[in-house]
């Protein structure tokens, strides 16, 4: 994945109308919450093996254990075939903080360091808020 000059705001007004309204939702209160940090577009073949364009706020610089270190962001959003998915790359004790919200979210699958649902109404917005406030938090300074 790169982050490329494609504008976040191009790529959601080419969304079908089903599903403009939720993403655009959602990619509001992100930047309410990230207001400081950037929002780029990210493309590319993500993890899998599959092709992703995710929206993605703030800077974070993420350690691996074997290879570099890759610059990524703090919270992505994308939309995928059948869901949407929340990416939040910010950890807390060692563990992604994705998972110690999980059980407030609502109606969500939870991964490593991402949350997947149906629809904006699926979701509890006011957690998702604390959640991205406390990435946002977590990553320090918003330029790196």
């Amino acid at each position: 994945m790169e982050r490329t000059t494609t504008s976040p705001d191009e790529v959601i007004a080419g969304m079908p109308d089903e599903i403009r309204a939720d993403v655009t939702a959602l990619d509001r209160l992100i930047q309410d919450v990230m207001r400081g940090h950037e929002r780029v577009l990210w493309e590319g073949v993500f993890w899998g093996g599959s092709r992703q364009r995710i929206i993605g706020y703030g800077r974070h610089r993420s350690v691996r254990r074997s290879g570099p270190a890759v610059e990524w962001f703090i919270v992505g959003l994308a939309r995928q075939k059948a869901y949407l998915s929340l990416y939040v790359n910010a950890t807390e004790g060692g563990a992604y903080i994705v998972k110690r919200y999980a059980a407030r979210l609502g109606k969500v699958k939870v991964g490593s360091a991402n949350v997947t649902f149906k629809r904006v109404a699926d979701i509890d917005l006011d957690v998702m808020r604390e959640m991205v406030e406390r990435a946002r938090n977590l990553s320090g300074d918003p330029q790196m």
